[in-house]
This record gives structure tokens, C-alpha cells and sequence, in this order.
């Protein structure tokens, strides 16, 4: 259980640090399924290794030894036996590895799969796309059992090949050392001891195959899991941060371009602006024209890929993270609120924030509806806040995003979508 618990503890906090470019990379429902089924059976590998390996070694060295001094003429029988249950073992593991990982990549979708169904119920409602979204998960279910059931005809494989190892070797032994009573050339008694002796050394064996089941499995949970640890995140704090000299609220971006891996052109190509203290900043496009991932520079959820992004003079990437969420705040399209009350999702950047200070920012957000509310701040909020309407999620986000501290000084960026002409006086980027 330790090791279970400092093996998600380690994801955790990895993936915490994750920009949003190893996220896309790896994926949400991937990261999930590292985090707890992955870890999940590497921890039970700990757990049969502590209860057979320890014993396993002991019964079939100590077995071979007393094996050999009660007969010495019959132990080629154990050199048979035991390198025979190896081979079959090995090659039935050879055989599961490729279809563990196959296994643990169909839990990848399938989880994926249930993810996006539960996140979009009421959209997959309000188009009645039930049957599509069965049909879907139909076929993600399908394809894991398919790969399940070939795993499992490989695992109906071991138990009689290694029973009838067990059965041939018991076989042998009574066969070779009967001729050997005959001839009097062994006792009744040794033979029977050598019997109990070869069947320890094969039980013990038997107990290293259970392992041996779940090794494959394991081995490429590990693996998964190595691969998450061992990623440097792109975006970090640089080793000396700088700070701005004052708090002017200057925001500027110099020949910025960006493209995201894969892409074949640039989502931003080239973008240069300054938004000044006082001022409203509209970037004004069409879905898909970049404007997400422009604001999203600023408070370094992605890098540019070239050119940079100036906070009161000082290029995001010479800034510690800190000192970067002290002076920028960002709502995104999509509101994410957390289980709890409102006070507790307002108070997300300050946990110590007083009530008076929290009513001040609701009322920037314009989120009148708070007071209406029997219990005001001690109101419940679930996941995603489910139980509030779209509007109501976006004044909550705008509130949070306004405190700590007041941003009257600081300019405002806001991405829109062309739903008219622009106004005169608009570019379009």
C-alpha cells in the first residue's frame, strides 16, 4: 500500500506541472488511467512478490539441496523438470507482454470514452445521441474484451502445461527410483523422501508462475508510468527569476508565432500588440484562429515559439509562475468550478481571504444572484458546477479570477468570436 501510495503521489505531482502541451500528449483519460489502474497493478506485483518470492526461493533451493543429498542418481530428474516449467513460463509470458500493453491502451479509450460521455450528458441528451454514444462505448467495450479474452486463452495454457509437468515428473521419479528399490539400490523410504522433495521444488516453482502472471501486466504498467515521470516539463520556472519594477499592467506581445506539434502551419503567425492600463483589448476571429492560445500565453499555459510576451517590460518566461498568477488573471471559455461551497471556490487563491473581500469581488463579477441564495457563500457548488446555470459558472470564474487582488490598474484581454461586423476601428487577426 506504501508503495501504491507513493507511486500516485509521484504522478500527481508530476502531471501537476504538466503544461498544457504534455496533457494533449499524453491525454486525459491516459493520465487517469496511469494514476490509478497502472499504479493499481504494480502494487499488487509488490504485494504477491512480498508473499511468494520471499518463500518460493527458499523452498526450491532448500528442496534441490535435500533432493540431491537423498539421491544423487535421481536428481537429473529435477534438472529436467524445473528447466522444462521455466521454459514453458517464459514463453507464455513472451507472449502476454505485446497484449498487456494492448489491454492497457483499450482502458486508455474506454476510459476516454465514459469521460467524454459523463462530461457531455446534457449535450449528448439535447441532440438525442444516445444510441451514438452507445454504439461508441459498445465498441471500446468490445475491442477490450476481445484482447481480454486472448489473454485469458493464454492463461488457460499454464495451469495444464505446468500440472502436467508436475504429473510426468511424479511419473518418473516413481518409475526411475522403483527400478532402483528393485535393484536395491535405494530405499523405500528414501524415495518417497526424494518424491516430497522434487514436489516441493515444482510447488515452489508453481508459486513463482503466479508471480510470473503478473509480471507481463506490471511490467508494462511500469513502464507507462516511467514514461510520465520521466517527461521535463516545457514550461518551468527559470533558475534566476526576475521581477517587474512596478506594477504598471503593460502587456505586450513582440512577433509571437506559435504551432502546435504535429501541425502542418502555425495556429499564430507573427502577432504584435501592446495593451496598455485602462484599456479594453478585443481579439477578434473565428473559431479556430488562435485566439485561446494567444491569451493563453500570458499566463504561460503554452510558450511561444517565437518572438515574446512582456509583462510590464519583462519577457513570461523570466518569471516565476508565482509571481506571474499574482498579475494575471484568466478566465477561460469553458468555467471550471470545484466541489464545495462558493466561498471555497473563491477563495481558491487565498485561503485565508475574508468574507468582506469576497462579497467585493462578486460584485465586480456582477454576481447578484449570490445574495439571493439562503446560505450566500456557504451555498453548495458541485463538480463542475452542475448545479448552477452557464452564466451564473462565468460571474463565479470572473470573481475568483478578480481576487486576491483588485485589477482596476491592470489591462483587459478578451478573445471573441465574429458574430457581427467588427466595429470600426476593430483589426482582425
Amino acid at each position: 500500500m506504501a508503495t501504491g501510495r507513493d507511486l500516485r503521489k509521484a504522478v500527481f505531482h508530476k502531471v501537476s506541472g504538466f503544461s498544457a502541451r504534455e496533457v494533449n500528449e499524453f491525454g486525459a483519460p491516459s493520465l487517469i488511467t496511469r494514476g490509478t489502474n497502472d499504479v493499481q497493478q504494480v502494487q499488487m506485483l509488490v504485494l504477491m512478490a512480498l508473499n511468494f518470492m520471499v518463500a518460493a526461493p527458499i523452498m526450491c533451493v532448500g528442496g534441490i539441496i535435500m533432493a540431491v543429498r537423498e539421491d544423487l542418481q535421481l536428481s537429473w530428474l529435477v534438472w529436467v523438470s524445473v528447466p522444462a516449467l521455466f521454459v514453458v513460463v517464459g514463453f507464455l509470458v513472451w507472449k502476454l507482454m505485446p497484449l498487456f500493453r494492448t489491454m492497457q491502451a483499450k482502458i486508455d479509450g474506454i476510459n476516454g470514452v465514459l469521460r467524454e460521455q459523463i462530461t457531455g450528458i446534457r449535450v449528448v441528451r439535447a441532440f438525442v445521441r444516445e444510441p451514438y454514444e452507445a454504439q461508441r462505448f459498445d465498441k471500446a467495450n468490445r475491442e477490450l474484451t476481445d484482447v481480454s479474452l486472448a489473454v485469458g486463452s493464454l492463461f488457460v495454457l499454464m495451469f495444464p502445461a505446468i500440472g502436467m509437468i508436475l504429473h510426468l515428473a511424479t511419473a518418473a521419479v516413481l518409475w526411475f527410483g522403483g527400478l532402483r528399490v528393485d535393484a536395491e539400490q535405494m530405499q523405500v523410504g528414501a524415495l518417497t523422501a526424494f518424491l516430497q522433495y522434487l514436489l516441493q521444488i515444482l510447488v515452489a516453482v508453481m508459486m513463482g508462475t503466479f508471480m510470473a502472471m503478473m509480471i507481463p501486466r506490471a511490467s508494462v504498467c511500469a513502464d507507462r508510468i516511467g514514461e510520465v515521470l520521466k517527461v521535463v516539463p516545457s514550461i518551468h520556472d527559470p533558475e534566476r527569476p526576475q521581477a517587474p519594477q512596478e506594477a504598471a499592467g503593460v502587456v505586450e506581445f513582440r512577433n509571437v508565432s506559435f504551432a502546435y506539434p504535429g501541425a502542418e502551419a502555425p495556429v499564430l503567425n507573427n502577432i504584435s500588440f501592446i495593451a496598455r492600463p485602462g484599456q479594453t483589448t478585443a481579439i477578434v476571429g473565428s473559431t479556430g484562429s488562435g485566439k485561446s492560445t494567444l491569451v493563453s500565453m500570458l499566463p504561460r499555459l503554452f510558450d511561444a515559439g517565437s518572438g515574446q510576451v512582456l509583462l510590464d517590460g519583462v519577457p513570461v518566461t523570466e518569471l516565476a509562475r508565482e509571481e506571474i498568477s499574482k498579475r494575471v488573471a484568466i478566465v477561460p471559455q469553458r468555467p471550471y468550478l470545484f466541489s464545495g461551497t462558493i466561498a471555497h471556490n473563491l477563495r481558491f487563491g487565498d485561503p485565508q481571504a475574508p468574507d468582506a473581500d469576497l462579497w467585493d469581488a462578486l460584485a465586480v463579477a456582477q454576481a447578484d444572484f449570490v445574495q439571493e441564495k439562503e446560505h450566500g457563500l456557504l451555498s453548495r457548488v458541485s463538480q463542475g458546477g452542475t448545479n448552477v446555470s452557464g452564466g451564473q459558472r462565468q460571474r463565479l470564474c470572473i470573481a475568483r479570477a478578480w481576487w486576491p487582488s483588485p485589477r482596476s490598474t491592470y489591462s483587459t484581454i478578451r478573445s471573441r468570436r465574429w458574430t457581427s461586423p467588427p466595429m470600426p476601428g476593430c483589426a482582425r487577426r
